[in-house]
């Protein structure tokens, strides 16, 4: 089909490259180029507060189907259109061809107008679908499972460097804890010293690092200590 992208940050342009890859003519524009929109299908990668003032900048036309890519947003933002649907992508696009090579395959929060969903399908890739009561907390779970994943990383960065070491020598440690996730849980995968309850531990290890660096690891020293106690209801159950 004939697909119109509005939005050529990382994520239009990584939608760009697999739906041309795919057989789809596509064109890219930036969002404050609206005049004369044409397409099939006109896909919004714009930021997610942008949503709204862009639909209502586009004609409504009924020939064509306004999908967004946000999965923060229901379909209300695209209105007045007559055709409307999403598509939001669980994959990061950290970068335009390793977003491509992502999206395919990938699994997509479908709304709409079926011709989003034959777009998904194009793309080899799985549908599922929310009540909108719930697309915030959604977006929330999938906002928690990449984003603050790295922004983790990132303090693992931090205090490798300060013990002299590097994020490297940490990574296949942190592939083998979600690896154990993948196989057997949150839950049972949980390893260290919350999950002993070896809180002098937990007391030196924050002694040790600097101060900026301690309200991250006390809140997740507590979500650990809450996912040990949750095993341990379930092994005494």
């Amino acid at each position: 089909m004939k697909v119109t992208i509005i939005g050529a940050g990382r994520a239009g342009r990584a939608f760009a490259l697999a739906l041309s890859r795919v057989g789809h003519e596509v064109t890219v524009r930036h969002h404050d180029q609206l005049e004369d929109v044409t397409g099939d299908l006109v896909l919004l990668t714009v930021p997610d507060d942008a949503l709204a003032d862009v639909a209502a900048a586009l004609v409504p036309d009924a020939t064509r189907v306004l999908v967004h890519a946000a999965g923060s947003r229901t379909l209300e933002v695209l209105a007045p259109h007559p055709r409307v649907a999403s598509l939001h992508p669980l994959a990061a696009l950290s970068s335009p061809e390793l977003g491509a090579q992502r999206l395919v395959g990938a699994t997509y929060c479908v709304a709409g107008d079926e011709l989003a969903l034959a777009l998904v399908r194009s793309l080899e890739g799985r549908a599922i679908t929310l009540d909108d009561a719930h697309r915030t907390l959604y977006h929330a779970t999938a906002t928690v499972a990449a984003n603050h994943l790295v922004a983790l990383m990132g303090q693992v960065e931090r205090l490798a460097r300060g013990a002299g070491l590097e994020l490297e020598d940490f990574l296949a440690l942190a592939g083998q804890a979600l690896s154990d996730v993948a196989s057997v849980g949150a839950t049972a995968a949980l390893t260290g010293p919350a999950s002993r309850g070896d809180v002098e531990t937990i007391d030196a290890h924050l002694a040790a690092m600097p101060e900026a660096e301690r309200p991250a690891y006390v809140a997740l020293a507590h979500a650990a200590f809450e996912l040990a106690e949750r095993r341990r209801s379930v092994t005494i159950a």
